[in-house]
This record gives structure tokens, C-alpha cells and sequence, in this order.
């Protein structure tokens, strides 16, 4: 990797330091240039037009998403961000009164309240599996669930959004496939800083964004759909004349591969821009940008940890690019002034984005700093050294 020459791609590095990718990350100048250049070919042409000559060009987002995760352009549909991605696919699920839903007590807060809403209008009874005390979950217990109440659906979060704990996802596929669950994982903050292999994980369906770790534009999202669910004919609750044929007046046909959990409508020009930033994390490989990453995050958890009153809160045998802390003594409000008066860039994370976690930890909000292979080593010190004060 060419350290240099990825901040001059980024210009976004410029007279701050940026560590939120964790929320919203800077895209590669590449990213923007192609949609620049698409939304003249429309400016000329119109929408319509520009999507038929331009189709080899969007057609890359299907390539390179499925070399990042190890599958078939098939397997891939596009989608406005992880959240739509995980609501077709949660939507796709035979789920019946009295079914069961598997999770954690990590997943994404959108998820849990989609899980809640399920109880609510279908009436399945949702389980939580346990946690061990160093923040893993209890696979133990995870299989003892899955075996007791066969549930219909499993369904993990690979991070969690608030904080830097990294699931055993390829634990819990093989207890799915023992037990014949099908299995949903959200991976929107693990595409792009780790290796996804969706061979290796098991799942049936992956939900990712674009914005995040794959530094692609806001606006875009992808869904990854085994064979298995293509074969087993799963398919949207609501699928549109992308999705599906229509045969006859009460009847239609739903696609064949993945695109059957598209809809018909949307920017090719975003499609356009996730495709470069998928194909410019593909060709500096992501076994690059996890080794780089690695150093920046030791530092980083192992400096604010040396630092008198901040509580690093992730836990975890396997942790990530995202580190969260609360420091005791200041407000929240004064910790954000430090920050920005420095020009460093973060999220917050609150309880109620996190209601079973951060109750357990005791704390009603968490700076979340989230470093990626374009910052550098002193970027982190210098920040180590903002928060300490």
C-alpha cells in the first residue's frame, strides 16, 4: 500500500483528522469522478438512454461485489443502504405466529426494532442469546437455543454499531446449517475493513452499506442471496416489475438470481460510484487494508486506555476498527467542543441506540472513533493526545 498516494485520492484528508468511517467515510476522488461523469452522460442524454449505454459500467458493481465476498454476480442485488438490503431479506422469511427469531443482544438497533415489530404484528417470539463476560457471544448457549426452539430465522449483527466487538459469524453458520436455520447477517460495518467470505460464513443472506468501511457513496447498499435462498424460491414481500415477470393477470414469475429483491427505480449513477469504491478496495485488496488498519487500532485502544478517567468500552475476544469510550468527569457536550475545536471527526453513540449494551456498561453515551487505512500513525497519536488534554 502507498500510503501517500491514498491521501492524495482522498481529499477529504485535508486540515482535519477524519475518524469516522465507522458513520459516513471519505470516498477515493475516483468514487465522485464517475458519478460526475455519469450525471452528464444523463445531463445529455436522459436517465433512460445513459442506463442502456452505460450497462457494461453499472454491470461492475455486480462483479466487484461479489469478488469482495467470494460469490456470483447473481448472488448480488442492489440496494439504497443496509437496512433496505435487510429488510427485503427479512421480509423474504416465511416467519408465522409463534415462530421464533434468534439474535443477540448486539444487533443493530433498526434490527431489534424490526424484530419488536414482528413480535407485534405476527407474533413471533423473539430470543436473545447470551453473552460471556468478556463480551463474546455464549455459543454454548447460542446452539442450546437453536436446538430447543428451532427458530425460522437467525439473525446477527458481525459488529455492532456501537462498539468494536467482532461476532464469530462462522460459528454461528455452522451451527445454522446443523440445525437447518435460515441465516441473515448484517455486515454493514464489517465489509470493507475485514474479509467477508460469505463461503466461509454460511449465511444465507448479507446486508452491507456502501458509505461506511467501503468509503462508497451515501445512498447505497448491496444484498448478498445464497443459492440456497434463490433455489428455495424466497422472495421480497414486495417485488415490482424488477423482481419479477407478469405472466398472466393474477400471476408473475420472479427472477431467477438475486435481482429479484431489487426494485426497478433507482440512481445508476450511486450505482455507478459504489462499483469504483468496491473496485478500488478490491484492488488494494482487503488483506492490505486490514494489516495497515491493525497498528492504528492498537495504538489508539492501548492510548486512550492509558489515559486517567476513560473507559474503553468494547470488548470481545476479536475486535475491530471501531473504538468507543467514555471519559468520567466531562460531558458530553464538552468533550465534542475538545474534538472539533481540533478538527477531528467522530460519532456519538448513545444508550438508546444501544439500550442491553450500554446498560451493562454503565454508561449513558460513547465517543465513537473509527480509523481507516488512509489516516496515519500520527493522526492517532495526535488525537490520543486531544482527548487526554
Amino acid at each position: 500500500m502507498d500510503i501517500n498516494a491514498i491521501r492524495k485520492d482522498c481529499k477529504g484528508c485535508e486540515n482535519k483528522i477524519f475518524l469516522n468511517s465507522a458513520g459516513s467515510s471519505l470516498p477515493p476522488r475516483s468514487v465522485v469522478g464517475k458519478m460526475e461523469a455519469y450525471l452528464q452522460f444523463e445531463e445529455e442524454l436522459g436517465g433512460y438512454e445513459a442506463a442502456k449505454l452505460k450497462e457494461a459500467d453499472i454491470n461492475v458493481f455486480y462483479e466487484e461485489t461479489a469478488k469482495l465476498l467470494n460469490c456470483k454476480p447473481g448472488n448480488i442485488a442492489f440496494a439504497y443502504n443496509a437496512t433496505d438490503a435487510y429488510a427485503r431479506a427479512l421480509s423474504a422469511i416465511p416467519l408465522n405466529t409463534g415462530d421464533y427469531l434468534l439474535t443477540t443482544n448486539d444487533d443493530y438497533i433498526s434490527n431489534q426494532i424490526a424484530f419488536i415489530s414482528l413480535q407485534k404484528r405476527v407474533g413471533i417470539k423473539l430470543l436473545r442469546a447470551n453473552n460471556l463476560e468478556n463480551g463474546d457471544i455464549d455459543l454454548n448457549h447460542f446452539e442450546e437455543l437453536t436446538k430447543q426452539y428451532k427458530p425460522a430465522l437467525v439473525s446477527v449483527t458481525h459488529i455492532p454499531t456501537n462498539s468494536g466487538l467482532v461476532q464469530d459469524v462462522e460459528a454461528i453458520g455452522e451451527i445454522c446449517k446443523r440445525y437447518d436455520c435460515w441465516y441473515l447477517l448484517d455486515a454493514c460495518q464489517s465489509v470493507g475493513q475485514m474479509e467477508v467470505d460469505v463461503k466461509k460464513i454460511g449465511c444465507d443472506f448479507l446486508s452491507a452499506t456502501g458509505r461506511k468501511f467501503l468509503r462508497g457513496p451515501r445512498g447505497t447498499g448491496f444484498l448478498y442471496v445464497s443459492d440456497e435462498v434463490l433455489e428455495a424460491k424466497l422472495e421480497p414481500l414486495f417485488i415490482d416489475m424488477r423482481g419479477a415477470d407478469w405472466k398472466t393477470a393474477d400471476s408473475y414469475q420472479i427472477q431467477r438470481d438475486a435481482k429479484r429483491f431489487e426494485m426497478w427505480e433507482f440512481s445508476y449513477a450511486s450505482v455507478i460510484g459504489l462499483a469504483e469504491a468496491i473496485r478500488y478496495a478490491n484492488q488494494i485488496s482487503i488483506k492490505n487494508i486490514y494489516d495497515y488498519n491493525l497498528p492504528l487500532i492498537k495504538t489508539l485502544r492501548d492510548g486512550l486506555a492509558g489515559i486517567d478517567g476513560v473507559m474503553v468500552l468494547d470488548k470481545g475476544s476479536v475486535k475491530s476498527n471501531i473504538v468507543t469510550f467514555h471519559k468520567n468527569g466531562i460531558e458530553l457536550n464538552e468533550m465534542e467542543r475538545i474534538l472539533k475545536k481540533e478538527k477531528v471527526f467522530y460519532s456519538v453513540t448513545k444508550k438508546e441506540y444501544a439500550i442491553i449494551d450500554f446498560t451493562k456498561k454503565g454508561v449513558d453515551w460513547a465517543i465513537r472513533i473509527s480509523p481507516h487505512y488512509f489516516n496515519t500513525l500520527e493522526e492517532i497519536k495526535k488525537t490520543i493526545d486531544i482527548i487526554h488534554g
